[in-house]
């Protein structure tokens, strides 16, 4: 039984600071610039805190200007609203992030929308999306896009084969099917979406020769969901009980040991998806500023 090899996101979002600290430093140098981000925390999720938190260290390592507005829990739309207007118009700010999830009471694609697209650095503002399904893109979601970099930088070309999408969020899923079909390098896949009304999912997920799963649901897809050599790229990060003093582990939505010897690759939880999103994410705050001098 040939082992599986394991895709470390650390090792490639070390690589992308690394590429990303002459660009820095050029914005420094020329335009007395320092890529700054805003990120907006309503209530207590303790999710939410751990991203945020990881990212406000990864801005202050990398001498970036980051800082966290927290608002209370029961905010009001209006209050979110007019703290995101601004926002976008201090200038010490080149990328908005809001965390989600929103308190039910807030409707969140008009949060979304408010952002100004130039400053929405997690790509999820309608006319980013539209940019990225035209395949000209001004930000790319940052889970989807540091994806695509864990795949290139591990030498796996998605071309001529067939990947399978478990989840349709314009967070992940549907942004990950466009750039794995789009027709260019390291793309060029036939791509299939699944979700909570796909009938007969391990027909589908057994074809699969690249499977993202971005379900949500701890550990639900074993060997049964897949065929040898698969590559699995796990994006789940679930909290499920167990008796350490946290009182939790994170498991993806992957079993990790059920493919073990089966899957190609995989990405493991923690380790994985997790560190390129935040490296993307400073990516996508750098390429913001530097749009502004292009």
């Amino acid at each position: 039984m040939a082992e599986t090899n394991i895709l470390s996101g650390k090792v490639v979002s070390d690589a992308v600071y690394a590429a990303l600290e002459d660009r820095i430093k050029a914005l420094s140098d020329n335009h007395s610039a320092v890529p700054g981000l805003a990120a907006v925390i309503i209530g207590e999720d303790p999710a939410s805190e751990v991203y945020v938190r990881n990212k406000t260290r990864r801005f202050r390592n990398m001498n970036l200007h980051s800082e966290t507005i927290r608002l209370p829990e029961e905010t009001s739309q209006e209050e979110l609203l007019s703290t995101i207007r601004t926002l976008n118009h201090d200038p010490v700010f080149h990328g908005i992030l809001v965390q989600l999830p929103l308190p039910k009471h807030i409707d969140t694609d008009v949060v979304i929308n408010a952002i100004i697209p130039e400053k929405d650095v997690d790509g999820f503002h309608p006319e980013n999306l539209g940019r990225l399904t035209a395949g000209k893109p001004r930000f790319i979601p940052c889970t989807p896009k540091g994806i695509m970099r864990i795949l290139e930088h591990s030498h796996i070309d998605p071309s001529g084969k067939h990947a399978v999408v478990l989840g349709r969020s314009n967070i992940v899923g549907r942004p990950m099917s466009i750039l794995l079909s789009q027709k260019q390098a390291y793309s060029n896949a036939t791509t299939t979406i699944c979700h909570s009304g796909t009938s007969d999912l391990r027909v589908i997920t057994k074809q699969a020769d690249i499977l993202v799963a971005a379900l949500g649901a701890p550990e639900m897809i074993d060997d049964s969901y897949i065929k040898e050599d698969v590559i699995i790229i796990d994006v789940g990060i679930n909290r499920v009980p167990d008796d350490s003093e946290k009182g939790y582990k994170l498991v993806g939505d992957v079993n990790f040991d059920s493919v073990q010897g089966i899957a190609q690759s995989i990405t493991p939880v923690p380790g994985g998806v997790g560190p390129m999103t935040i490296a993307m994410l400073v990516e996508n705050t750098v390429e913001a500023a530097e749009s502004l001098y292009a």
